[in-house]
């Protein structure tokens, strides 16, 4: 598959711009008053916390898949390629299994009020859908997948960071891998 390193740093960087956006606008410290569940009131907008971050997690998912898309089009279009070939349905398939299944299992969480878990089974269901579609891509996306993992059980665990385990897993560690992969492959 002609998966760019762009790609990977595009979504990373978006998210990392997500992640300041949540934690100056959304969760600013004394500005927006919530609870363990995040039930509040944001000052600006009157919706409430909890659906300002999933209406930012649409966004943030949103740009990131289209920037990604974006990257890996034109990379395939350089090359003189068709960027829909066997090899990136199969990836696909196997990435969307876990990430879709993931999604719905986080929106069960939520429907049943264990938010606490969100951050950790977004990540743990990210780095199995990586896992899942490194083998039809580079072999490095099979390690990010493993990060993301780890990342997200550790979260599991110390849930109160959950903001900076997404800085690292869905931010920092996407930045890197995607600057790996472009130095590796795709610079000439």
């Amino acid at each position: 598959m002609g998966l760019s390193g762009w790609s990977l740093f595009s979504a990373g960087l978006i998210a990392l711009v997500g992640m300041a956006v949540a934690r100056f606008f959304v969760l600013a410290g004394g500005v927006v008053k919530y609870d363990e569940y995040m039930r509040g009131v944001g000052v600006h907008t009157g919706m409430n916390v909890r659906s300002q971050m999933m209406v930012l997690a649409a966004v943030v998912l949103t740009c990131a898949v289209l920037a990604a898309f974006f990257f890996i089009v034109r990379k395939a279009g350089k090359a003189q390629q068709s960027f829909w070939s066997l090899s990136a349905k199969r990836a696909l398939l196997n990435f969307c299994i876990p990430f879709v299944t993931g999604g719905i299992f986080c929106l069960a969480l939520m429907v049943h009020g264990h938010i606490q878990f969100l951050p950790s089974a977004m990540l743990i269901f990210y780095g199995l859908a990586l896992v899942n579609a490194g083998k039809f891509t580079v072999r490095e996306v099979y390690y990010l997948g493993i990060c993301e993992i780890v990342l997200g059980l550790l979260d599991a665990f110390l849930i109160r960071p959950s903001l900076l385990f997404w800085v690292l897993g869905f931010g920092l560690a996407n930045v890197a891998a995607g600057l790996f992969l472009y130095f590796k492959y795709d610079r000439k």
